[in-house]
């Protein structure tokens, strides 16, 4: 689901640079939330709304979702969320050693055909930054619909000698630390299962 196009996105964004991290303050960050991929960012509002005493970060690399989501964050007043408009790898790697307390990647662009599958955000070239970035007891939580990236993400882990915590085909939506986004909230209403892994380093 593609999303169109506003012009209006980028100058929002550039008006509320309050609700955006630079380079230097991301790496100087500490015990915060990162979301991968934080799409139009219903779950990065939500999440925040739900632990206010939580930081959260939302990475998107979409001009207009990055838009979308600073509206969303600046009309609710939203005090304890920022967001990063920057491509996801590029900022991992600026992010300092055990800062991150957990890793959320929510239905994360599935990049279908083999050659593109070095994009995909539970690659090989993500996986030894995930590392590196999270807390010692922190957590990545990966949902989606798609039972391709699903798989592949299960045996990338397995590879990388992550910790495997849970793995779950149909998962309810009733785990305390969640929200729903709004592909989980369409993929529902369409009868779809949802793929929940949760990994640990």
């Amino acid at each position: 689901m593609r999303t169109k196009f506003k012009a209006w996105a980028e100058p929002f964004l550039n008006e509320n640079k309050e609700y955006s991290l630079t380079d230097e303050e991301i790496a100087q960050l500490d015990n915060f939330q990162l979301e991968i991929g934080s799409g139009k960012g219903e779950f990065l509002l939500r999440m925040a709304n739900k632990f206010p005493n939580e930081f959260f970060v939302g990475v998107e690399k979409n001009v207009t979702c990055a838009g979308i989501s600073c509206k969303k964050l600046v009309e609710n007043e939203v005090g304890n969320a920022k967001l990063l408009y920057r491509d996801g790898q590029d900022v991992v790697r600026i992010i300092k050693d055990n800062s991150v307390k957990n890793i959320l990647l929510n239905f994360s662009d599935p990049w279908p055909k083999k050659r593109h599958h070095k994009r995909r955000l539970t690659s090989v070239n993500f996986l030894n930054e995930y590392r590196r970035i999270l807390k010692s007891d922190g957590l990545l939580i990966f949902k989606t619909d798609n039972v391709d990236l699903f798989e592949y993400s299960i045996e990338m882990f397995k590879e990388a000698n992550f910790n495997i915590i849970s793995v779950d085909n149909n998962y309810d939506g009733l785990e305390f630390f969640d929200a729903q986004t709004e592909y989980e909230e369409f993929f529902r209403n369409e009868g779809t299962p949802i793929h929940r892994l949760v990994v640990k380093k």
